[in-house]
Parts: structure tokens; C-alpha cells; sequence
């Protein structure tokens, strides 16, 4: 079994993002560039409205971990995304707004799995390229 470090360093470049490691958990930020919109008439482009997150942790001896990711979608981009996520194993755990007043509204999903944290970060990837070609 790979160490964390590298684990990590794996599931940030699948994921095309910066990752870190603090406390035993992998986590991976990306900002999704492709989406403008405002809250309360301003731009907002924080990682709190536009982000995505992933992260794993409680690797055991098999390899498996605990694997959460949560991103922000346009509302024609749910759909597919969720069914994509679903379609390969992959927990959806909630699908709701964050922001009052933002224009346009974005939806933010979570998901899980218990499963290889490259492989989680090999479906996640997938999906987001699949869905960028259906949008």
C-alpha cells in the first residue's frame, strides 16, 4: 500500500487540484472557473461558492477510505452529474443551496464512498469530463 503522502499527491493530479494532508485526511480544493454568478448583486468567486472539495481519510489495510467530495453545478449540470456519480457506485448524499439572492443558482452536491481513494478520484474526474461535454 502506498504511503499517504503519495496517495494524496495522486489524488490531487487525478483530480487536478492542490492537495494537503493535516490530521490523517487528504483534502483537494479545485475552483471551478467555468462558473459566474453574484450573490446579493456582487460577483462572488470564493472557493465558498464556486469550490470543489474532495477528500479521503481512514485508509485501512485494504486500501479503502472514507471518501467525500462536494461541488458546486449549474442547475442544467445536476442531472447528469448525480446520475454519472450514482451510476458508478458513488453515494449522493445531498443535493441544496447554499446562497440566498445568488444569480444564477447553484446547486451544491455531496457524495461518499467507502472505496480506493484513486478510484473515487477516477469516477469524480470522469464525471466532470462527461458532464462538460453534455453542457
Amino acid at each position: 500500500m502506498p504511503n499517504m503522502y503519495t496517495l494524496c499527491e495522486q489524488f490531487g493530479q487525478i483530480l487536478g487540484g492542490k492537495h494537503t494532508i493535516e490530521n490523517g485526511v487528504c483534502s483537494v480544493k479545485i475552483k471551478r472557473n467555468d462558473l459566474h454568478t453574484s450573490i446579493m448583486g456582487k460577483n462572488a468567486v470564493s472557493d465558498h461558492v464556486i469550490g470543489a472539495m474532495f477528500s479521503f481519510e481512514s485508509l485501512d489495510e485494504q486500501g479503502n477510505a472514507l471518501n467525500l467530495g462536494e461541488t458546486a453545478l449549474k442547475q442544467e449540470e445536476v442531472y447528469p452529474f448525480i446520475s454519472l456519480l450514482q451510476q458508478q457506485g458513488i453515494f449522493v448524499n445531498s443535493l441544496h443551496n447554499h446562497w440566498l439572492f445568488m444569480e444564477p443558482l447553484l446547486m451544491f452536491v455531496h457524495f461518499s464512498s467507502i472505496e480506493n481513494p484513486i478510484l473515487f478520484a477516477q469516477k469524480v474526474a470522469y464525471t466532470f469530463q462527461q458532464v462538460k461535454k453534455m453542457i
